[in-house]
């Protein structure tokens, strides 16, 4: 597969003008290699997942979360900021990034997200489309929703509200919500679920009548992984689609560290 077939197999399954304004989406690093035969997959390109990808022999590297979000003055193998961009561009291997692109987009993150929660009439959530929100089919409390919602996810959710509150109308964003607490409480959500979000953010939201549940970044973004695999191998074109078997990037939480292994 040419990598100009790649990039527009991904446009086609996650558009570049969904991201939003600023995002560094796309192809970051490039390659000489005139085949794509082996695309590695993760959420983040660590130094782990670059070793990886050098050891497994692959040609690219699939990532949910960019690189370079801040100008590069110093492309060097021992940077925080290109470390593992370093060990990719040394052996040719391209590096792209669909990012709040795939958030957005049909079949993505947060659809993904919405369908592990059991949820119905899942529309994108207002302004900005980039989460979603439906409906509980039967209501739960907040405290059993939130129980519920991290047995789905193997997370060990946290939550901010009246546990004993019956909770049907759910807004959700994968990874960093707390900047939709606007766009949920406009929506007349029950409750918002996300990743993780500040302090001062969950108790905003309660203030205003809106509860929060925290999943865990990693958690509600890594739902898309085997998705978005199943959706690149249907395209056929005899590319080899590997999850990254790296560590993950999660903060450890007392009784979820097998999981965060």
């Amino acid at each position: 597969m040419k990598l100009n077939d790649f990039l527009n197999l991904m446009e086609e399954i996650a558009p570049a003008n969904l991201a939003r304004e600023g995002d560094n989406v796309g192809l970051l690093i490039g390659t000489d290699r005139t085949e794509i035969r082996r695309v590695l997959v993760a959420l983040d390109c660590t130094v782990p997942v670059a070793r990886e990808a050098v050891a497994r022999d692959v040609d690219l590297v699939l990532c949910h979360h960019p690189l370079f979000y801040m100008p590069v003055r110093h492309f060097t193998p021992d940077s925080v900021d290109t470390a593992a961009a370093y060990i990719l561009a040394r052996h040719g291997i391209a590096m792209f990034a669909a990012h709040t692109n795939l958030d957005a987009a049909t079949g993505g993150v947060n659809d993904c997200l919405a369908d592990l929660l059991g949820l119905t009439e899942i529309v994108p959530l207002p302004p900005e489309d980039l989460g979603r929100i439906g409906r509980l089919e039967t209501p739960l409390t907040l405290a059993a929703f939130a129980a519920q919602s991290g047995q789905a996810l193997r997370s060990a959710p946290r939550y901010c509200g009246d546990p004993n509150a019956l909770v049907t109308r759910i807004a959700l964003v994968g990874g960093g919500g707390g900047s939709e607490i606007a766009a949920a409480l406009a929506a007349s959500a029950d409750v918002l679920v996300t990743g993780e979000l500040r302090h001062d953010q969950a108790i905003a939201a309660t203030t205003q009548g809106l509860a929060v549940v925290a999943l865990g970044h990693h958690e509600t973004e890594a739902v898309v992984i085997q998705p978005l695999i199943s959706r690149l191998q249907k395209a056929g074109n005899g590319v080899e689609y590997l999850e990254t078997t790296s560590g993950r990037v999660v903060l450890a939480c007392p009784g979820n560290e097998e999981r965060n292994a």
